[in-house]
Order: structure tokens, then sequence, then C-alpha cells
């Protein structure tokens, strides 16, 4: 005979699975209502404010320890023998705006201390620093428009790849039984799944659980230059073909269960399909409509502007020539002047295909990803030598942030910087003790980068009073500050670092004050938030999970 758990619900757990079971009995009845009636019913302005989220997954768990560095801990050096970042001779006691390498002439940097090239770049909040690769966040850091949120992570934190990115994903930590995503519940709430094309979309192999639920029909686009939405290469594919191909599917379904989001589906690529950014095969997806450019020298290299119409380099480095001042005006190579590794060209092509859709649709959430952070081994220091050391991979986000900072700002059609959020997301951040082979392990807490125009970064008021763009890493005014005689980088089992927010409480405000959704309509896209649960994630407080203290949300938006 097989044993069987007794299984004893305390009032608390009763409370919780209670408000989980609410969640899921609101969502269904939303599901059941037909299309044309939800946006009606739905409550908030999703999807009618103008506002739009583009999220970038830092898959394998990003080493926040060398991204954003408790520099002024003295633990950090001692921790890391061969990858710690030195500290600049010019010191980090001098509040203020972050050092700005270089870019001399970029008017959003200003006259501010010089840089020495391969030390930590001051924060200017007395205490962090910045990898010398993620200089092309300062100028976005200086203008305000750049959070770093440290130590975010979740209570019980799982160290598997797979079950953590899951649980950042489904926005229910330590739940396996929920299968849909926090953007997901977003666009259904907002009442606008399957009326449109193109609500939410990613761009990478698949569609990621973030995205993922039964009842919606979202997008994903593996290489939206190689094929078109009917899965046929160019140049084969055509007009006469692709209209056979639709022809033959205007039969209706047979009556059978789950036929209806099939025809959904299909009714919604058909519907993608003849959005103007897709006509003629996706041509603003090739690389020949690649030309965006910054509006400045960039990186103060004259002498490639010079050669290249008095313009700063292109946004987007998707191949070798248009990756920074590689080719120098002589018709000479230069690999000192790539703006990120060719190893990651292809990521900024998904990065463009996520800008293009944002920028020319009505979709409210695009994003894609970023693999190779599992710095096990040779994770590298100051430099890194292949696309999937730390150095080169924190190049590419800091590139990222400043090219959507750049194109959103020129280029901008349906939507300009000021509406648009651009989060990165992580399963978690990496050991503070660096291993026997020059790497970092699995760990807890980690770092969260918030761009926008409307994030309330350096310079900006928030409700802490915290003037900088650093969160939970020692600025003075900050209400968590760093505590270095008990380094929070050894607060979890000895070696790990402690998390003093939660990243829903990050996701959950900008859901509610960019996306636009009511408090009712949060707690059911993160169940986390319904008061039962007493995770704290809007306030902060005592988390009812493992009785850690932690922030709620930190303040990165306008509004309460």
């Amino acid at each position: 005979m097989q044993k069987s758990n007794l299984n004893i619900l305390s009032r608390r757990s009763f409370l919780d699975r209670s408000a989980k079971t609410s969640l899921a009995i609101a969502l269904s009845t939303l599901v059941d209502i037909p299309f044309v009636m939800k946006r009606a019913l739905a409550e908030g302005n999703i999807g009618l404010n103008g506002k739009k989220v583009l999220f970038i997954w830092l898959r394998g768990a990003n080493d926040s320890l060398n991204s954003v560095i408790p520099i002024q801990d003295p633990a950090y050096a001692s921790s890391r023998p061969t990858l710690q970042i030195p500290p600049d001779p010019a010191g980090y006691g001098t509040s203020g705006p972050a050092f700005v390498p270089v870019m001399s002439n970029d008017p959003t940097s200003g006259n501010f201390p010089t840089y020495h090239f391969g030390n930590a770049i001051s924060l200017g909040n007395t205490f962090a620093a910045l990898h010398p690769s993620l200089k092309f966040l300062a100028p976005v850091y200086n203008a305000g428009e750049l959070a770093l949120v440290h130590r975010v992570a979740y209570p019980k934190q799982s160290r598997s790849h797979f079950d953590s990115q899951n649980y950042w994903e489904n926005g229910n930590p330590n739940n396996d039984l929920s299968k849909d995503g926090i953007f997901y519940r977003t666009i259904i709430e907002s009442g606008l799944a399957n009326t449109s094309p193109l609500t939410g979309v990613s761009i990478q192999s698949a569609l990621p659980l973030i995205l993922r639920g039964n009842d919606a029909a979202l997008t994903n686009l593996t290489d939206p230059t190689r094929y078109d939405l009917l899965a046929l290469p160019h140049p084969a594919g055509d007009i006469k073909s692709d209209n056979a191909l639709i022809a033959a599917n205007t039969y209706p379904f047979a009556p059978k269960k789950n036929r209806e989001l099939l025809s959904l589906q299909y009714e919604n690529m058909q519907n993608t399909l003849g959005l103007p950014l897709f006509s003629g095969g996706g041509a603003q997806f090739m690389e020949s409509a690649n030309t965006f450019r910054d509006d400045v020298i960039t990186d103060n290299d004259t002498a490639w502007a010079a050669a290249n119409g008095s313009e700063g380099y292109y946004l987007f480095p998707t191949t070798n020539v248009k990756n920074g001042g590689w080719r120098r005006p002589d018709g000479s190579n230069a690999a000192n002047k790539y703006a990120v590794d060719p190893g990651h060209q292809g990521f900024f092509n998904n990065l463009k295909a996520a800008a293009l859709v944002l920028n020319n649709t009505n979709a409210i959430i695009a994003g894609t990803e970023l693999n190779g952070f599992d710095t096990h081994k040779g994770q590298g220091g100051v430099t890194g030598n292949n696309p999937n050391t730390h150095p080169q991979l924190n190049k590419t986000i800091g590139w990222a942030m400043y090219a959507l900072k750049k194109y959103f700002t020129r280029y901008h059609g349906n939507v300009a910087w000021n509406d648009v959020v651009v989060i990165t997301l992580s399963e978690f951040g990496r050991t503070t003790i660096e291993n026997s082979d020059a790497g970092t392990d699995h760990a807890e807490a980690g770092v969260m980068f918030v761009g926008g125009g409307a994030i309330q970064g350096y310079n900006k008021p928030k409700p802490s009073g915290n003037v900088t763009g650093v969160f939970n890493c020692g600025s003075p005014s900050d209400s968590t500050v760093w505590d270095i005689a008990n380094s929070p980088m050894f607060g979890v089992s000895g070696r790990y670092l402690q998390r003093a927010t939660d990243y829903r409480s990050v996701l959950g405000e900008i859901i509610r004050k960019h996306l636009g959704a009511t408090q009712n309509q949060l707690n059911r896209i993160i169940p986390g938030y319904v008061p039962a649960s007493n995770e704290q994630l809007l306030a902060g407080g005592t988390s009812g999970v493992d009785n850690t203290t932690i922030t709620g949300e930190v303040g990165i938006l306008p509004g309460t």
C-alpha cells in the first residue's frame, strides 16, 4: 500500500492558497468572456496609454557583483583575487554623477571627472561602481534615465537555472503548477489579447514562459530576417505562395478542445502579415534597413565619424562593418573599436527586431534574450577573450541600453523613449567568492538594469530620498544602506548575496505605474501582491515567507 503524506494547512498557507485560487478563478472568468467584450470590461489603461516595455533576458545568471560593484566593501576584493576590478585612483568619495569614459562630446555627458581605463567606474554614490565594460551606461545613468536595482531575488531562492527562470517568468516563486507568465497575464488584463496582432512578442528561439498562456495567441518570431511568418524562406517566398497558403487555411476548424486557440493563433498570424512592418516579406527587418545611427560622435571617434556622414556608430551592430568603428576610414580594421564582441551581433539583430515591433505596431510588450552568463570557468576580470566571458557580456548590456535610448529618442514612431521601460531579467546572481576555475557559481541575489525616459534615476526625486540611480548598494540616503560590518555578500549561507528587493516588486511597479494596471489588476497578475500572501511586495517589511526584510517597491517611477 502506497503511503501518502498528511497535508496540514496552517492559516497562512490556507490564505496563500485561497489567494492563488481566487486569481485562477478571476483569470478563467475573464478568459470566458468574448474577446470583443474584454476591452470594454477591462480595468486600467494597459495598452491605451501608449506605454510599452522591452525586456531582455540575461540567461545563465549574471554575476551582478562584477556588473554593479560594491567597490567600497573591502570583502569584494579579498573574495575575488583574479576577478576583482581595480578601483579608480581618483577614488569614490565624491557624490555626483557617474564618471563618463571618453564620450566627452556627448551632450548627455557633460564635463565629468577623468576616467582611468580598466578601473571600476564611479557611480557617484560614494560606494558603488560599474564594470569598465559597461561604460556606455554612464551617459544614460547621468541623464537620470537608468535605475540599477541591486540585491534582487525572491524568497527560498532556487539555484536551478530551469526552476528559477520559470519562477521569474511565472511570477509565482516555488510554484511549479503556475504555467503562464507575468506578461501574459498583463496582456490578458488589458482586454486586448487576441483583438489585435502583436500585443506581446518575443524575438528568440521559442516563446518564453513570461509571454505564454493557454488563452491568448501571443507571437514569437525566431528570425524575421530569414523567414516570413508562414515559414517560407526568402527569397523563395513570394506574395502568390503566401496567398495560396492563406487561402488554404480559411476553412473552419472542426469542433475540438483547444481548436479555438489554434484558430486564434492563425488569425493572429494573418493579421500580423497584414501590418505595414511585415509588408514585402518583412523588408524593414533586413540588413539593408539597418541604418540607425548615433546622433553624436560616439566614443569620441572623430576619424570614423568624419568618414561616415559626421554621425556616430550604428545603434544595432549586426555586422562587422556596422559594429562600432571596426572598419577604419582607410579600409583597415581595428578590433579594439568594436562596440560589442562580434559573437553578439545575432543578439542585436533580435534586439533591433524587438525595437522595430514596439516602435511600428501597437505591441505593448516585446523582448529577447542574451545567453552565456553561466560563467563557471574563466569568467574574465577587466577583459575577456570570447563572447561568453563576463566583460564581453557586460559590454553587450551597456551598449544595448545606450542604443535603445538613442533609437527611441531619434527614430521614435509609435513610441518615444519617455514611454518605454527597458528591463533586464536574470534568474539569480553568482557566488561572492570566486571558484578554483576563476569563475563563479550559482547563488542568490543579482541586479536589474531598468532604463527609460521616465525612470527616476540620478538627480531625480524619489520617495526614499535617494538622489542617485543606485538602489540597495550603499547610497547614504538609500533605505537599505550596505552594511560593511555585516556584508550582505555573505548574508545567505555565509557565501551568497542577500536580497533586499523582490524582483516582483520591480516588475509590479512597472506594470502598475508605467503600463497603467490598477492595484486590483496587479494583485491578479502577481499573486504575491495580494495582502493575504503577506509577502510585503508593495510597501516592504518582513517577508511572511522567509522573514527577510525587504524594501517593497523602490520608487523607480513617479506616482504611487
